[in-house]
């Protein structure tokens, strides 16, 4: 796998398939589809930065790159996807062999563009959106992080905030004597035109609004806008007052019902303001939610208590009364916004679902962040929030106003994007007819967007027939070229351009190449994303069956084996762990939705569409390290027989962090013997997993849930849901010195027989 990081290292591309299958019948047989999984924007510490315009191909609109073919006598560039031939304009008059242009240099493969002109100053736009339907003990919780979040913002960041439960009201913060409000019936949706028009929003009267963002800021004057977005640092004050004030939705509620609250109205409201003052500006809603929507557009559920919240069983029977409506509701704010350019934060604190199922179809189209907590006095929601605002080598890069677009070679077609982004429906010849994900498109829009932001692209191959000899030789190269056209963190417009070349072959020859360049971690995150987006979309999708059966061809194409003799089965190393992936992901959050709200569903599926490569695989086989007296901290096996009275073990499933203490750690450290100057060692070996686990929860965004627990205690159910059960209830009994784990599943030792079973028949 090393030289598959480092090509991630130099490009921040991972592909399943490095070496491409060359007929549309060969890539069928290959089962993992031909995807790379591309971070657009992953910051390297040698990137070139040219202060000057790209050079484009005037037929296909590619950039010059180093895999162009140069004709210098004739002062020509050659395009590798079209083919067509292109004079250098007179400021590259100078170009030659031994005077390159740096975007001919074979080394920058990734490239950015900046504006010669000086950056404008953007201003970064936050418009908070606060639940008040929430008791005291949460509100008092939510108010003190987002005043430590504004004392964050950087100083020309402009600042909104809108409150909401039974009625939704914005406050007027630009207010010079007394506070003054806005206030709108939360059942109802405020259309645009009468939002602005009862704010008194125009100095003459308007005609009438039409489309998304029609008016945009024809009319509005800069005094306007300063009543409801100010700078932090002229806000501060105003905001921190009105927090300070700020109460519980004063609505009674009946004992029989739940809390009114007008999520939809609000956000509505919200995107309604921001695409009349700021269209297309990297504008963020932020919206913090303690509960359920009940009223208005967008509700969820009724305010009725007999009625509970929905859950997967609902939701496969359609038997959810609210659910389509509100999904309706939701894709229609989802296009509002990505036609704005402006982006949904969702912070979603609560003991039971608050709609995050719903919503996500805003949140991703826009590229918003999504935090799930049970309160928010939960460091989850507290240092996650934080880490939104922190600057420098520790903040996030938010970028904004994002346009990625693809090029490929013609036997190629993109079959569609996995991950956080709109289609711009433009349709071109690359477009293909199967659609997976963001398809029919060759553009798309990425309004919010971060260091960390990955999309996974999914293509097809066309080619139907093997070309003969002469034209494969010369030939044997597919070309993909990714731009990415953004808002740097620093202001400036910036266009990223990243080339690479792969190889294609076919034929009965063809199996070791495939092999060789297969690459097993970006397979096995690219099929969880796969098997999550069929589970959404197709009603009666079996996704055990599926990934089955995809294994068993795949270990039947590329396993060496003797027919019908499964102990002869084996793989090459570049697949001996791919069938330990998909062991896990069987049994992970992605597929296995029981014990699980739709809500966090949504949101286990949502991070592992924006996650990098090393990110995805943790989620779908996490690690596990152990700390002993015997030796240095050492990975082991994600197995129950990892569990040992004297051994501490630390797992790191992404979501959550868990310290288990063995039975006798745990008994020792009860007594106190950590404390005693005589058992240094063993205080050195509890603190060993923390100090480990603090530098996790550090780096990682969303910040994970930390969970400490003893053996055969409660939360010991963390540990145990995620290691193979190889001892389990319907073996023979305990394993010296390990534990049992009561489950229906398999172990992994069963599941590869089986596999071998069925792989050589």
């Amino acid at each position: 796998m090393a030289e598959f990081m480092e090509l991630e290292a130099q490009d921040g591309v991972r592909m399943t398939w490095n070496v491409v299958p060359g007929t549309k019948e060969e890539a069928g047989n290959c089962v993992v589809p031909v995807s790379a999984i591309y971070t657009p924007i992953k910051p390297f510490p040698n990137m070139l930065v040219l202060t000057y315009a790209p050079l484009r191909c005037r037929n296909c609109s590619s950039v010059l790159n180093p895999f162009c073919v140069m004709d210098f006598a004739a002062k020509i560039w050659i395009c590798p996807f079209c083919f067509h031939r292109s004079h250098f304009p007179a400021h590259y008059a100078s170009v030659s062999e031994e005077n390159l242009p740096a975007e001919l240099f074979p080394q920058y493969t990734t490239i950015e563009y900046k504006s010669p002109r000086e950056a404008a100053c953007l201003q970064s736009v936050f418009m908070f959106v606060i639940d008040t339907s929430i008791i005291e003990e949460e509100m008092a919780f939510l108010k003190s992080a987002l005043s430590q979040a504004i004392g964050l913002f950087p100083d020309n960041s402009l600042v909104g905030l809108i409150t909401f439960g039974t009625l939704v009201h914005l406050h007027e913060i630009g207010f010079s004597t007394a506070p003054k409000t806005y206030v709108f019936k939360g059942s109802k949706d405020v259309p645009k035109g009468q939002l602005l028009e009862q704010m008194g929003f125009f100095l003459n009267k308007p005609k009438p609004l039409t489309g998304v963002i029609a008016g945009a800021r024809d009319g509005l004057s800069s005094d306007s806008i300063a009543r409801f977005l100010l700078p932090a640092s002229e806000c501060e004050f105003a905001i921190n007052s009105v927090l300070e004030e700020l109460q519980k939705d004063p609505w009674p509620i009946p004992a029989d019902q739940r809390a009114s609250r007008s999520t939809g109205t609000a956000l509505s409201v919200a995107a309604s303001l921001l695409g009349a003052c700021f269209p297309g500006s990297g504008a963020r809603i932020m919206a913090f939610l303690g509960g359920p929507s009940t009223e208005g557009p967008g509700a969820i559920v009724s305010k009725n208590l007999s009625e509970p919240i929905h859950s997967h069983k609902d939701l496969d029977k359609d038997s959810a009364p609210h659910y389509h409506k509100a999904i309706k509701f939701y894709e229609t704010l989802a296009k509002q916004l990505v036609h704005q350019g402006h982006v949904l934060d969702l912070f979603a604190c609560a003991v039971d679902q608050v709609g995050v199922a719903e919503l996500k179809v805003v949140v991703e189209r826009t590229g918003g962040f999504v935090v799930l907590a049970e309160s928010f006095g939960h460091s989850v929601f507290k240092d996650t929030l934080r880490r939104v605002f922190q600057s420098g080598d520790k903040g996030l890069g938010l970028s904004s106003n994002g346009i990625f677009e693809v090029n490929c070679s013609k036997d190629l077609k993109i079959q569609g994007v996995l991950g956080p982004c709109a289609s711009l429906e433009k349709r071109s010849p690359m477009c293909s007819d199967t659609i997976i994900g963001q398809g029919n498109t060759s553009a798309w829009k990425m309004c919010g967007l971060d260091q960390a932001t990955t999309l996974c692209l999914v293509f097809d191959i066309v080619r139907k027939d093997i070309p003969d000899a002469t034209v494969q030789s010369s030939s044997s190269q597919f070309y993909f070229q990714f731009l990415t056209f953004y808002q740097h963190s620093s202001g400036e417009m910036r266009l990223r351009v990243t080339t690479l070349s792969r190889r294609w072959v076919a034929g009965p020859g063809s199996i070791q190449d495939l092999i060789s360049g297969f690459d097993q971690d970006a397979a096995a995150a690219a099929m969880a994303r796969l098997v999550s987006f069929k589970m959404e979309i197709e009603a009666e999708f079996d996704p055990i069956r599926w990934l089955d059966k995809a294994l068993i061809h795949i270990c039947s194409r590329f396993g060496d084996y003797q027919k019908d003799t499964p102990s002869s089965f084996s793989l090459s190393p570049r697949f001996s762990i791919f069938p330990q992936f998909m062991f896990h992901l069987r049994r992970s959050q992605f597929v296995q939705v029981f014990n699980n709200s739709p809500d966090e569903t949504a949101y286990f599926r949502m991070i592992l569409n924006r996650e990098n490569v090393a990110n995805s695989v943790v989620m779908i086989q996490p690690s596990l390290i152990s700390y002993s007296f015997q030796s240095v901290p050492e990975p082991a096996l994600l197995d129950v027989t990892a569990i040992a009275a004297d051994r501490i073990l630390l797992l790191d499933s992404y979501f959550t962090v868990v310290i288990f203490h063995g039975s006798t750690i745990a008994q020792w450290r009860k007594a106190g013997y950590h404390d005693q100057p005589e058992h240094q060692a063993f205080a050195q070996l509890l603190q060993a997993p923390r100090d480990d686990a603090d530098a996790i929860i550090k780096e990682r965004f969303p910040v994970p849930r930390l969970v400490i627990c003893d053996q055969y205690g409660s939360q010991a159910r963390f540990l145990l849901a995620k290691l193979n059960p190889s001892a389990s209830c319907n073996s023979d009994g305990h394993r010296p010195g390990g534990d049992i784990i009561f489950t229906d599943d398999v172990s992994f030792e069963v599941f590869l027989d089986h596999l071998q079973r069925l792989a050589v028949q």
